[in-house]
């Protein structure tokens, strides 16, 4: 098989957890309602923790050796800033799809930097792609449960919405592997963007928000924190 092939074969099925997921969420009734509701909890933690290990076994390590200090930081703030965007943008629109959002924002710059990861010759591809489809299984689950009880769309609908999504998964992965091969500093800056916004997004996710009125600063300070562990780690010999 062929390394473009490679991509092709390892983002879709990491884009394919996505459906499957929505299909699980298709289960009413699991047993009493504290099951249930202890089952969607740590769906949710499941899919936290494979987020935090694609951040701290892939897309943070393999950005070390192609970028300085200065533009890792700043990379990697970018993508805390621009997920807290996105999320306010969310919360003044009073969308009900965050989940949706947040999971297509996590999964195309990791597709993306999937295929840039085999075109440079990294060997993080293959753990990416697992991570990925770990991730994208419990999301999808809560992102199809967010927009059948807020939305009029048919269960049919939903899951056609969510198949067809994971075909974003190649399309992001082979423009990462045929544009960026020669720019190994791009394909780093894409990891740490993507690493900054999926640690946002967790923090963001498991913040008591309810008593805060304006809840974006803590996770931010998580981001913050992260990446002055980054800084003193790379400024080590």
């Amino acid at each position: 098989m062929n390394t473009w092939q490679t991509v092709v074969v390892l983002t879709l099925m990491a884009g394919m957890a996505m459906p499957l997921g929505s299909w699980i969420a298709l289960v009413e009734r699991i047993g009493p309602r504290w099951l249930e509701t202890e089952l969607r909890h740590g769906i949710i933690a499941f899919g936290g923790g494979a987020l935090l290990s694609a951040v701290a076994l892939v897309l943070v390590p393999n950005s070390f050796d192609n970028l300085a200090v200065g533009p890792a930081l700043a990379w990697f703030m970018a993508g805390g800033l621009a997920f807290m965007g996105l999320d306010i943008l969310l919360n003044l629109s009073g969308t009900s799809a965050s989940q949706l959002a947040a999971m297509l924002s996590d999964f195309l710059p990791e597709a993306l930097a999937l295929g840039a990861a085999f075109a440079y010759g990294g060997s993080g591809g293959m753990l990416l792609a697992l991570l990925m489809a770990l991730q994208n299984l419990p999301e999808g689950f809560n992102a199809y449960r967010e927009l059948r009880d807020s939305t009029h769309y048919s269960t049919r609908q939903l899951l056609g919405l969510f198949f067809a999504m994971a075909w974003l998964g190649p399309l992001a992965g082979l423009s990462g592997f045929l544009w960026l091969a020669p720019y190994p500093s791009a394909v780093a800056a894409i990891m740490l963007f993507a690493a900054g916004g999926i640690l946002y997004s967790m923090f963001q996710d498991l913040a008591p928000q309810a008593k805060l009125e304006c809840h974006w600063v803590p996770p931010l300070g998580a981001v913050m924190g992260f990446g002055v562990g980054i800084a003193g780690h790379m400024l080590l010999p």
